[in-house]
């Protein structure tokens, strides 16, 4: 029996269908607010896509169909998100010593910053969970998604698995 964060009375148990909208809608508000404070520290055209981009391109860069395949969109799909990357200044594009022909993304310093200050606004999101749920409550649903999804990898291709 769970308890009602609000008053202490027994919380009702949900339809099976509402746990993945409630981790969804969590996932969303997490998401959200990360953003919202990257817009206020001078990152506003920033949006989840290319958060997920510029991790797939990490810190040695990757090819757009290498991000593609991390993201699980086409390649078509991932060099649309990398171009405008390289609009924002996030990203630019490069040969590789090894082989001209092929085109290598790295991130910009101003892309390598929006990820720093990514992590940071993550940390003021969980810290903000904490002080409304209680840092034990937060990291019991951590503990428990871990038990849940035991060994699998964290994944980058969201926007592919969502869209199709």
């Amino acid at each position: 029996m769970s308890v009602s964060p609000s008053d202490g009375a027994p919380a009702s148990r949900g339809a099976g269908y509402e746990l993945p909208l409630l981790l969804l809608a969590g996932f969303r508000a997490v998401i959200d607010e990360a953003h919202e404070e990257l817009a206020a520290r001078g990152h506003p055209g920033l949006r989840p896509a290319h958060g997920f981009a510029m991790q797939a391109i990490g810190v040695f860069g990757a090819t757009a169909a290498d991000v593609g395949r991390r993201l699980g969109v086409s390649k078509q799909a991932a060099g649309k998100t990398v171009d405008r990357l390289v609009e924002l200044g996030y990203a630019e594009r490069g040969g590789e010593a090894a082989d001209r022909r092929r085109k290598l993304v790295r991130l910009t310093p101003r892309g390598t910053e929006a990820l720093a200050l990514s992590a940071q606004a993550f940390e003021h999101v969980r810290d903000r969970w904490a002080g409304l749920l209680g840092a034990e409550r937060v990291a019991a649903i951590e503990d428990s998604l871990r038990a849940v999804t035991p060994g699998q990898p964290l994944r980058l291709d969201i926007h592919g698995w969502l869209g199709g």
